[in-house]
């Protein structure tokens, strides 16, 4: 944050192309491949975008995995662009399974594309990307592009070995800066099928972007405050070393979840993700009052379920810069509210069952 504060320099500077070439390295290490990886002004959703339209022209298949709000989006998003999206549907809190992606590629062998979301951020669940990425390799020629939005820097992901050909993630999520850039890993087989792929673009244009990406500069003026605070927190992530930074995301995942399960809760997801755990609210405790004790008493920000589970459940993250603290104080802060809500318990449960597996005691 305080890098992001200081006095702004122009970007086509050798000061700003000096940071670039530092950014554009450390995500290499990041997404752990030897690929380019390219810096976007946008959103997420803005890369994900990208993906579809450089990869693909119109009429072509693509599979997308739908098991939440942001699955959902993949399915419609390529639609617009006149493609023809088959969906995989999993229940919300389920991850998809190597038979329903088998089955989807037999029914579509002309599938040019399998879209996976590594973390369901709706529903707090976790994809076997290593796994689902193997099983499409070996049965097809389809691409095999990730959402890895709210998963990498939280879950193992190693783009090179498992076989991925894009994946894209944002800049609020596990690089720990304010939302407004999207970054791009390709594989060489999708920057071969952007030299085909007939889909209008322009801004969007990876082609572009992969050729500055040479010269470490970009097509388009960058959002070059963020760009100077995601070179701070990739120079962070490389001291703490990315293997620590995954179990460090693992551990305080496990430790709010055996919280959780001490006061009695229940966990949503039946494959949970490390960047966020949705819970079940329990019966008779009002989620407006909840989280409105949650923000107001003990300046929690807490995110609710969406859809058909908006007032049920309640997500917590443990995403990006949080530590072993952080945790205990989300659980203090839980069991207040929830007693103060009429939730029956005993005070402190949750909070020694995460002790107990941070100190090594459970």
């Amino acid at each position: 944050m305080l890098k992001m504060a200081e006095p702004i320099m122009h970007h086509r500077h050798p000061e700003f192309t000096e940071i670039l070439t530092r950014v554009n390295l450390n995500l290499k290490y990041l997404f752990q491949t030897e690929q380019p990886v390219l810096t976007l002004t946008s959103s997420g959703t803005g890369g994900v975008e990208a993906t579809f339209v450089n990869l693909f022209s119109p009429g072509d298949t693509v599979i997308a995995v739908n098991g939440g709000k942001f699955g959902e989006r993949w399915v419609k998003m390529p639609k617009a662009f006149g493609l023809n999206a088959v969906e995989i549907k999993t229940h919300w809190g389920k991850a998809p399974t190597q038979d329903q992606v088998l089955d989807a590629l037999r029914l579509h062998p002309d599938a040019k594309a399998v879209y996976l979301v590594h973390s369901e951020t709706s529903t707090g669940t976790a994809t076997d990307i290593k796994t689902l990425a193997a099983v499409i390799r070996e049965h097809s020629k389809a691409l095999v592009c990730v959402d890895g939005i709210t998963a990498i820097g939280a879950h193992e992901f190693r783009f090179d070995e498992w076989g991925i050909d894009a994946c894209v993630t944002g800049s609020q999520k596990g690089l720990m800066i304010p939302p407004g850039l999207a970054f791009v890993a390709l594989s060489q087989r999708a920057i071969q099928a952007m030299e085909t792929a007939k889909l209008p673009r322009f801004y969007f244009d990876l082609r572009k972007a992969l050729k500055s990406h040479g010269a470490n500069d970009t097509p388009w003026t960058p959002a070059i405050t963020l760009v100077i605070g995601v070179d701070a927190a990739l120079q962070m992530i490389r001291e703490e070393g990315i293997e620590n930074v995954w179990r460090r995301h693992e551990r305080l995942a496990t430790a709010l979840r055996e919280g959780i399960r001490g006061l009695g809760l229940k966990l949503f997801s039946d494959s949970p993700s490390f960047a966020v755990t949705p819970v079940w609210l329990p019966e008779g405790v009002d989620w407006k009052v909840f989280n409105k004790t949650l923000k107001g008493k003990y300046g929690i920000t807490i995110a609710g379920g969406q859809d058909d589970y908006a007032g049920k459940i309640f997500r917590i993250s443990h995403l990006g810069y949080y530590d072993e603290l952080d945790m205990t104080t989300m659980l203090s802060a839980l069991e207040m509210t929830l007693s103060g809500c009429g939730y029956e318990f005993e005070l402190g449960s949750g909070l020694r069952a995460a002790q107990a597996y941070l100190t090594g005691s459970a």
